[in-house]
């Protein structure tokens, strides 16, 4: 699975080692993800997700629910893409 948050969309980003003698290197700057385990009431179910810090912060401030449908309508994962726990 690719290092994407499934909440926020964020991914790598691309950039530069920068040497004292100003030597320029390609790197590449990740996300700080995890998975994390949620209770999905609306579904009474057990689910997995890949979040970043940010989409953990989002989720509980608008809610599972509402964080789940905001993702799909911008893209950033399905419903198929959401692990089920337990089924």
């Amino acid at each position: 699975m690719s290092k994407i948050c499934q909440i926020t969309g964020k991914k790598a980003q691309i950039g530069n080692n920068v040497s004292h003698s100003k030597h320029r290197t390609k790197r590449s700057f990740d996300v700080n993800l995890f998975s994390k385990k949620f209770y999905y009431v609306e579904e009474q179910c057990w689910i997995s997700l890949k979040i970043s810090a940010a989409g953990l912060r989002l989720i509980n401030k608008v809610g599972l629910d509402a964080a789940l449908k905001q993702a799909v309508s911008k893209g950033y994962c399905d419903w198929k893409d959401i692990k089920v726990i337990g089924e």
